[in-house]
């Protein structure tokens, strides 16, 4: 098993262009845009918000069954397309892996998924209750060598009953990656709640769009965070912390900000142990289905 990341000491917040490391701009690949000129319209949206870098993270799932060898031509026709328009943004390969299947993949596959070619994998958790161990599943990749960064776990029932498994998650090395849309309440207010909740508890490392169409749920992230009162934090969230897990290096320390520093919840500090699990045992075997 991999040991946890270690991070970087804490610069000085700079000005930076947004790396977006989740989104759904593919046409026709996913429940994303269907066309090419719908991706180009959420590219737009893109380019004006500050992004310079999208990650494409289709779908890969029991429903959409992606693989590398379908998401790198479409990255590459529609990154020529952009050029041609002059748009001053790039696109790079990756996917939005479902927990619950992940293991049928193989591990070459796997690792042809990552985000952007680099260590780190977009792993989605599942959205609705299920009997699988999470941490369990989640723990299983890591041991096999993926860096784990973790699709909107505001989201996620099983983080939402128990906070602390995601808290040993992320003392374990994993990271958690929040949607934008979930703070001004596309979800719900209970999911706008626990999504800040993580954020200001420190369990969140990474905002990102999650968009799907340039309109309904659009590529955009910086006003989410401006409007959360986190202002502060966006390059963190949005630059350094992406562009570290696109090169593999060290994740940059957290800034120590008086405005967004808060009290950390009781169940962060609950050691992993002493927490009571519905689910435990010896290591369940593949699911048979995905999320």
């Amino acid at each position: 098993m991999q040991p946890a990341f270690r991070m970087s000491r804490t610069a000085p917040l700079e000005s930076a262009a947004v790396i977006d490391l989740h989104c759904h701009v593919l046409p026709g690949i996913d429940d994303g845009p269907q066309t090419i000129e719908e991706s180009l319209a959420m590219v737009r949206v893109a380019a004006r918000s500050g992004t310079r870098t999208l990650v494409a993270t289709p779908h890969v799932n029991r429903r959409y069954g992606n693989r590398a060898c379908t998401i790198l031509p479409l990255v590459e026709d529609l990154n020529r397309r952009i050029r041609d328009e002059g748009l001053q943004l790039e696109v790079r390969p990756g996917a939005e892996v479902a927990l619950l299947g992940a293991s049928l993949l193989g591990a070459e596959e796997l690792c042809r998924l990552r985000l952007g070619g680099g260590p780190w994998l977009l792993v989605e958790p599942p959205t609705a209750p299920v009997e699988d161990d999470v941490e369990e599943l989640v723990m299983s990749l890591v041991g096999e060598g993926h860096r784990v960064l973790l699709a909107h776990p505001e989201r996620c029932p099983s983080f939402r009953e128990d906070p602390g498994v995601l808290a040993s998650l992320v003392g374990q090395g994993v990271l958690g990656s929040v949607t934008a849309a979930s703070l001004r309440g596309h979800f719900g207010e209970d999911v706008a709640r626990f999504a800040l909740e993580l954020l200001r508890s420190e369990l969140i490392h990474n905002v990102a769009s999650d968009a799907h169409h340039h309109e309904a749920r659009p590529p955009t992230v910086l006003g989410e965070l401006e409007r959360a009162g986190l202002g502060p934090l966006a390059e963190w969230f949005t630059a350094r912390v992406p562009e570290a897990i696109l090169a593999g290096t060290e994740i940059p320390q957290r800034p120590l900000l008086k405005a967004v520093t808060q009290t950390r919840a009781a169940w962060v500090r609950r050691e992993p142990a002493a927490r009571e699990r519905s689910v435990r045992g010896s290591p369940s075997p593949p699911p048979a289905s995905w999320s």
